[in-house]
């Protein structure tokens, strides 16, 4: 049960939005926040824009003309982590909450991530990613993205019960977790949460998943840019093991694995009967798993049956390819990391 002191002794509550041309999504999101629970008057929220070139800014502007607590930030490094720092600047809550753009959270999410805190006594508290899709595809990934097939072992995608977790979706910190084990590796353009929270575990610190801290994701509704954002998840996974190498677990590399072991069969098809047959022999039992996946939850129409095992081999193939082209550089002394422009801009 959520147990909070009086609103006149709660403590302020910066919430925190790394965004880069967001302007289709962040209305919702801002209207989210806005709707909170939590009393208005602890509450502040910084909007931390990485140079967008469409209307996001002129979006967050007109909010900020009739909500005070809404602040613009700059982020002149235009990626999420450069972002978040520029928040530990000038964030003056006791507690910062991140809400990413894509992300819509539910009226009581602060208020519940509060209770976490002060309930558990954890540096870091955060809810599961509940994927949601508005097309077909959308939806697909929304399923993939929802099970361990489609994820591995990253729980916050479909944990029901609150426990101690490596990392969690977003995050709600307490102001000195900051201080304790400093702020976020810029060179993480990708996976500085996961990074962040391992030097919190490793210092001694406490990371709790709570369920009840509920939000929708609005997932990749293309495959172009699921291929792209899971491409960059295994590219600068490769940073984050050579800064931490007891971080990794098999199931890490097991994307990779495949898509070695795919290429190969492939290669050999033409030239030999039996590679034909296993490289046939394990895209059928991939298909087979995908379309269970699909069975268990409910789908019966064409996202179901078609999309989400698309959507499973493309997140499969984006990271395993994206975790080796990182190795690669590594190799050619181009460490995932060294240079901000090396992928593009990281939404």
């Amino acid at each position: 049960m959520m147990s909070l002191s009086p609103p006149a002794h709660r403590p302020l509550v910066s919430v925190v939005l790394p965004v880069r041309n967001e302007a289709r999504d962040i209305g919702r999101c801002l209207d989210a926040i806005l709707a909170q629970d939590y009393p208005a008057d602890r509450m502040e929220i910084l909007v931390v824009d990485g140079m967008s070139s469409d209307a996001t800014r002129e979006v967050v502007a007109t909010y900020s003309r009739r909500e005070p607590r809404v602040r613009l930030v700059e982020n002149p490094g235009r990626i999420v982590p450069t972002a978040l720092n520029a928040a530990l600047r000038s964030f003056e809550g006791e507690i910062l909450v991140r809400v990413d753009g894509h992300t819509v959270v539910d009226r009581d999410y602060v208020s519940q991530g509060v209770a976490a805190l002060e309930r558990t006594g954890a540096d870091v508290v955060g809810g599961t990613m509940n994927a949601v899709g508005s097309s077909r595809f959308g939806r697909a990934v929304a399923i993939a993205t929802s099970t361990p097939m489609g994820v591995g072992g990253s729980t916050f995608h479909y944990a029901t019960e609150e426990r101690a977790a490596e990392s969690v979706y977003m995050g709600t910190f307490r102001r000195d977790v900051f201080a304790r084990f400093g702020s976020f590796d810029e060179r993480c353009r990708r996976n500085q949460d996961d990074e962040f929270n391992y030097r919190v575990r490793e210092g001694g610190g406490r990371i709790y998943l709570v369920p009840s801290m509920t939000s929708r994701y609005f997932p990749r509704e293309s495959p172009r840019a699921l291929f792209r954002q899971y491409f960059q998840y295994g590219y600068y996974k490769v940073l984050v093991a050579s800064l931490h190498p007891r971080m990794m677990r098999p199931r890490h590399f097991v994307p990779s694995i495949f898509v070695i072991g795919a290429a190969c069969l492939a290669a050999s098809a033409p030239l030999s009967r039996a590679g034909a047959l296993l490289l046939a022999t394990a895209l059928a039992l991939h298909l087979s798993l995908s379309l269970a996946l699909a069975s268990k939850e409910g789908r019966t129409d064409l996202a179901g049956w078609i999309l989400v095992p698309a959507a499973t081999l493309i997140i499969h193939f984006g990271y395993g390819s994206g975790f080796l082209t990182g190795c690669f550089a590594a190799l050619l002394g181009r460490a995932p990391g060294s240079s901000r422009r090396a992928l593009g801009s990281a939404p």
